[in-house]
């Protein structure tokens, strides 16, 4: 019988407008069996948006209640709004060992790394700043005040990228999700890891 051991955490940061999302929403469907966790934010739902699916939308008072009582995993101040990951979500999911997946700016990853014991880094990065100025207009949703001040988060966000574990630049998407899947199935397997998970029959084959 496999041990039902820890689930891993991966933390996948990227400038918006780098395609984040939708590298997860691929790799999810492509591998079946990682849980995305969902942020909480203090920001009002978009169009088309569903509380305890997109976000978890809360008033800024109930979010700063829980950091309060230090019941946030990571949290951040990101164009005026506070987002954040609860602790209690992604400790039972991975306690019950599922691998989870924390789609975090640059800011909560670094605030994540330090709290969590098992955990992989990914960020995603544009091919070029005129590329993503590029993605950021043709999705027609925001302002251009909006799309300045994430052109210039940009900057700053990947500025952090030699902190991460791994690097994906996303210039052509089939391409970046295989290296994303890749990344993932390998830190999977890795030996203290499979050791873990197939206790049922790794120990028989190799020995002491």
């Amino acid at each position: 019988m496999r041990n039902q051991a820890p689930g891993l955490v991966f933390i996948i940061s990227a400038p918006s407008g780098a395609g984040k999302t939708s590298l997860v929403a691929a790799i999810r469907e492509r591998l079946g069996d990682l849980e995305l966790s969902v942020s909480h934010t203090t920001r009002k739902p978009r169009e088309g948006e569903v509380d305890g699916e997109h976000y978890h939308f809360v008033s800024r008072s109930e979010f700063e209640a829980e950091i309060e009582a230090d019941s946030m995993l990571e949290h951040a101040v990101v164009f005026g709004n506070l987002y954040g990951t609860s602790a209690k979500f992604v400790e039972q999911l991975t306690r019950d060992g599922a691998d989870v997946i924390l789609e975090i700016d640059w800011q909560g990853a670094e605030q994540a790394r330090k709290k969590l014991s098992d955990q992989v880094s990914i960020m995603i990065l544009p091919p070029s700043l005129a590329e993503l100025e590029n993605r950021l207009r043709s999705r027609g949703k925001d302002s251009e005040d909006v799309i300045l001040r994430r052109l210039s988060s940009a900057r700053a966000e990947m500025n952090q990228a030699k902190n991460f574990d791994y690097l994906i630049v996303n210039e052509d998407f089939k391409s970046a999700a295989d290296e994303l899947a890749s990344i993932i199935t390998a830190e999977r397997t890795r030996t203290a890891r499979t050791l873990q998970r197939r206790d049922d029959v790794v120990p028989s084959l190799i020995g002491d």
